[in-house]
């Protein structure tokens, strides 16, 4: 051996690579990308949170473009889809996007939010289905519909200018919305296989997830139905509320077996009164119009609740839940 080649062979061994400690660990987050990044669960306190405020792209949306068979608007040509038969004034939207980008500042949360929306791409506010958060980084989804590609792009570029890692971007035939995925604890996660997610991308997801030692549980939704978010939330470390309609029983059995108490909201509520936010445990932004039932079950479990006003919001088919997509969150005990 030469005596270079001595000297390189020393080099490599004093600076060589070294797998641990891994890279989600707090000490590498901080060392290489300046903070830990991520969540492990739906209910830690959430320190920074992806939202877009709904602006000019909604200039597409044409109240004479109604589809009488299906009882809304939209534009197979164009590109956009309005599922609701009210189109509210865009100012009223902003209002109460921004009455909960408030809320949010309140609860001491962050707020970022998404870099360069793309025209028409109506359904931009609703961040939670173009990417995922898990410990040290983010999971970039593909959106079901054709409308809402190029979301993830615009995810991508926020993420990146935001210096938060990128763990995975769903790819190939994959379809994936992160409505239909939600934290259970620190070593167990859920996702909703439905028409909007299926088994490819849960692949994908569960070999990320697998590295960190988390299990993912499928759960096939019914009929047409989109994102578990609508049937499924953590409130609290041990405590989901939920839509048992839209559930099957095994998934119920699956909660009891983990420890996690559920309150069942009433026949009389919206399935928006599900799509609600935990920022701290214990600690919920719900829209208004809960049952009195609803509210006296969650206050008897100590759950503390902002309300505001969000139907305006979500007559674009999504809630206070799809609208913010966290970014890192405090771990819980």
């Amino acid at each position: 051996m030469s005596d270079a080649n001595y000297r390189y062979n020393q080099t490599i061994k004093l600076f060589g690579a070294d797998a641990e400690p891994a890279f989600e660990t707090p000490e590498q987050q901080e060392a290489v990308w300046g903070r830990r990044w991520g969540c492990d669960s739906d209910v830690g306190r959430l320190r920074l949170v992806l939202m877009h405020r709904p602006g000019a792209e909604m200039a597409v949306i044409d109240p004479a473009k109604r589809i009488e068979e299906i009882g809304a608007f939209g534009d197979p040509e164009a590109g956009w889809y309005w599922q609701s038969d009210e189109i509210p004034p865009l100012a009223e939207m902003q209002a109460q996007h921004d009455a909960l980008v408030a809320a949010l500042e309140r609860e001491g949360v962050q707020v970022a939010f998404l870099d360069g929306v793309s025209d028409g791409r109506i359904k931009s506010c609703y961040t939670r289905d173009s990417s995922l958060a898990m410990k040290g980084g983010a999971v970039v989804c593909r959106m079901g519909p054709r409308l809402r590609r190029g979301e993830e792009a615009v995810a991508t570029r926020t993420l990146a200018d935001l210096g938060m890692p990128i763990l995975r971007t769903i790819h190939g035939r994959g379809l994936m919305e992160g409505g239909s995925f939600a934290w259970i604890d620190a070593k167990t996660a859920v996702i909703g296989r439905s028409i909007r997610v299926n088994e490819d991308a849960c692949r994908q997801l569960e070999e990320v997830l697998a590295a960190q030692g988390v299990e993912l549980i499928r759960v096939d939704l019914a009929g047409y139905e989109i994102h578990i978010d609508g049937f499924f939330v953590m409130i609290d470390v041990d405590l989901a509320l939920i839509d048992p309609d839209g559930l099957p029983y095994t998934f119920l059995q699956r909660l009891e077996a983990l420890g996690v108490r559920t309150i069942e909201i009433a026949p009389a509520d919206s399935s928006w009164i599900v799509n609600c936010l935990a920022v701290r445990p214990g600690r919920v932004i719900m829209p208004e119009g809960a049952s009195n039932r609803t509210l006296d079950l969650l206050a008897q479990h100590d759950v503390e609740i902002v309300t505001i006003p969000y139907d305006k919001m979500a007559l674009n088919g999504g809630g206070i839940h799809c609208s913010t997509c966290p970014l890192v969150r405090d771990p819980v005990a």
